[in-house]
């Protein structure tokens, strides 16, 4: 499978380097033409929602990524990703949303308060979930398949071709698609 790495900020190298252990091919997308190449799927990967989405925005990224969003390329997301990609975020709608779930943000904890847990997700048993100011779904439309569950609520999702996590596998070296 053609990966391509959202690599504009936050944890990238780790989403690489799990992709590329587990047999994929990974490229770097950096700008909007790198978006031109031939993909399977696409990462987005944890770090600083808030600093990707003025990157996505100053870069002229934010049309051709939802364009083949909307195509139907396979998607991964974490952490910040998974904020990325909500339909809403703290109560409020989010114009880049692709996925039918309710954020709430840094609802974990802070930096500080990062901690790891372990769930399950289907065929994979006693997952390590790492979790790092990470957001909190809050509420997923009955579209939104429920993956894995922390306290209660949501902690891993599928909508259609698109999966996103609150917590960070990559970080254990995992990819769960």
């Amino acid at each position: 499978m053609r990966v391509g790495v959202l690599a504009i900020q936050g944890a990238f190298i780790e989403h690489e380097q799990a992709f590329e252990r587990a047999g994929h091919i990974v490229s770097e997308i950096r700008q909007a033409r790198d978006l031109e190449t031939s993909l399977d799927m696409l990462v987005f990967p944890g770090g600083e929602s808030t600093v990707q989405r003025k990157l996505l925005r100053d870069l002229e990224m934010i049309e051709p990524i939802w364009q083949r969003i909307d195509a139907g390329i396979g998607v991964y997301a974490t952490c910040a990703g998974l904020i990325l990609l909500a339909n809403e975020v703290d109560g409020q709608p989010n114009e880049l949303g692709r996925l039918s779930v309710c954020v709430q943000r840094n609802a974990y904890g802070r930096q500080l308060g990062s901690f790891q847990t372990q769930g399950d997700l289907p065929g994979h048993p006693n997952v390590i979930m790492t979790f790092i100011r990470a957001p909190r779904i809050l509420s997923a439309d009955k579209n939104v398949e429920i993956l894995s569950t922390f306290n209660g609520y949501p902690t891993a999702v599928r909508q259609g071709k698109i999966t996103a996590f609150a917590y960070h596998p990559e970080l254990n070296g995992e990819i769960y698609l």
